[in-house]
This record gives C-alpha cells, structure tokens and sequence, in this order.
C-alpha cells in the first residue's frame, strides 16, 4: 500500500446497497435518441459490453476480499458487488429486445466475452506473488476503467440535450439509474487499489491498458452496431459524427474524455472530486426503475436535473 494516499471528500461517501429495478422494452425504439441514430449507438454499446466487464469486475473483487482487512472499505466493496451485478443483468436484458428489432449482438458480446474471461481471466500461475501480481493489475484495471463510468455516470445525470431531443425515457432511466449508481460508488475501486496496491507505475500502466482496450472495443461496437442496423444501409462510423454529438450534448464532448486523462494520473487524483452523491442518491429516490416499476416518463422530463450539488468542482 501507498504512504502518499489521496484524500477522499468525506461528504462524498454514502452506503452502498443493490436496488431491484424493473424496465419494459416493448415501445423503446432502436433509434431512440430521435434523428439521432449515431448517438443511439454509441450509447447501445454499454448493453453488449457492459454485462461481461461487470461480471468481470465481481470475480475479481470475490478474489481480493481476503486481502482488504478495513471493515468499512470490505463493506463498500460487498455493496458494490450486489450493485454490478444488478447493473450487469440490466444491460443483458436489452439484449433479445435488440434482436427483436433486428440487431442480433451475439457475434460482438463473444469477442467481449472472451477478452473478459480469456485475455483478462484467471491465469495457471503458481501460488504466491506471480498470482498476486496479477490479482493487482486486474484491481488496478478496474480502478481505471472505474474512473470512466464514473465520468460516464455524471455525463448522462446532467445530459440535458437528450431530454429535449425527446429521448426515449425508458432508456435514459436505465442509463440514469446506472449512472448515479457508479456515481455513487465511484471512490470503491480507487481505494480497493490503494489498499492493496498504490502503486503509481502500476496506475499509469493499467490506465494506459484500459483506456486503450476501452476505445478500440467502443469503436468496434459503433460500427457492428451502424453496419449491421436494418434501417441505415449506408450507415458509417466516424470520429467527426462523434465529434458533432458531443457539440450538441448528445453525446460527451471529446474534449471532456481527453481532460479525464490527466485528472487520473495526477498523483493528487481521488474519484470523490468527481461527480455528486447528493445528486444520484436524489435521482436514485426518483428513478421509475428504482422506485419499483417502469412507467413511461414525458418525453423532456428530467428528474436528474432537480438536484444538483457541486461542492466538489
């Protein structure tokens, strides 16, 4: 463990627990960012990656239990645990409604599948520190791709411009109630590394792996998803319609993921500064899905946008 540990926001910290949530997908469309196709995509990719990295993330944290000997830290880690594998089964039950509508994914969820359990699984290492050393990086690759929901997660709590493209609700509560709860959870990993590691060579290293494996399988997803959509034939994946979603807010700017970067390797760096709890717990109170049910919210509303604190910006 590092001696130079980052402080947490104090006030960031809330209880972690896994909320039974509910979606109906009978009237979400594919396109549902309305004129906005490429947006819709982009997104869609969270529901074929997302079920297999969140699975990931618990089989490795089962792992590093033994090794985490704070009460309170063990404690965050089991209720992020539960929290992943609610957020996981909700993304995979997109998935037979994607096909229904014409997309079948399973071509591009068994690549993701075996970079998860094969690339990044357990390895036939002997006992002792080489099967140590890699339990570590694995926790750190998690802090890092940890990092990114969480900006994620405080991305589409404030994304205005999809309620008022008339986004379909049902998919914005689900990305939402995501959202806030990786906000909410978003310091877990980062400690778990500290704890058990802390290193800053290491942090780097595992950034520089995850950042990189996170974009190259978010592209690969954008274009099975534009290639293989029966309603654009001609339809084409490109940075510069990336670009222009982010302008417009249906989408993060590129210049808010480029900024992440130094934020997570500054040695300063702690996810608490990054988000409101304030703000996901209030939307967690008001999330249909959360709340029990799923009933179709008007086209505009935003709950997210009712409470917003930024003591931490």
């Amino acid at each position: 463990m590092s001696n130079k540990q980052p402080t947490a926001v104090t006030s960031e910290r809330t209880p972690l627990k896994p909320r039974n949530v509910s979606f109906d997908w009978e009237n979400t469309p594919l396109h549902w960012v309305p004129g906005d196709p490429f947006a819709a995509h982009t997104i869609n990719v969270l529901h074929l990656l997302l079920p297999a990295g969140e699975r990931w993330f618990i089989h490795v944290y089962r792992q590093v239990l033994p090794y985490i000997r704070d009460e309170r830290l063990r404690a965050d880690v089991i209720g992020f645990i539960g929290q992943e594998a609610v957020h996981s089964q909700a993304h995979d039950d997109v998935l037979p409604h994607l096909k229904r509508l014409g997309i079948d994914p399973t071509p591009y969820t068994a690549q993701v599948d075996w970079f998860f359990e094969k690339l990044l699984g357990d390895r036939t290492l002997p006992p002792g520190r080489a099967r140590e050393w890699w339990l570590r990086e694995r926790v750190a690759t998690i802090a890092a791709i940890e990092h990114y929901t969480a900006f994620l997660g405080d991305w589409i709590l404030n994304a205005d411009a999809l309620d008022r493209r008339g986004a379909d609700p049902t998919m914005l509560d689900l990305l939402r109630w995501h959202g806030a709860e990786e906000v909410e959870h978003r310091s877990v990993a980062f400690e778990v590394f500290l704890h058990v590691d802390g290193g800053y060579r290491r942090r780097v290293r595992t950034w520089a792996t995850a950042f990189s494996a996170m974009v190259f399988l978010w592209q690969r997803g954008i274009r099975f998803f534009v290639e293989n959509d029966p309603g654009l034939p001609d339809g084409r994946a490109s940075f510069r319609a990336f670009h222009a979603c982010g302008k417009q807010g249906t989408l993060p700017p590129a210049a808010d993921i480029l900024r992440s970067v130094p934020d997570y390797l500054s040695r300063r760096y702690h996810p608490s500064r990054t988000g409101s709890t304030a703000q996901a717990v209030d939307y967690l109170a008001r999330s249909p899905a959360a709340r029990g049910g799923a009933p179709r919210l008007a086209a505009g509303h935003h709950p997210a946008a009712e409470t917003r604190t930024t003591g931490d910006h």
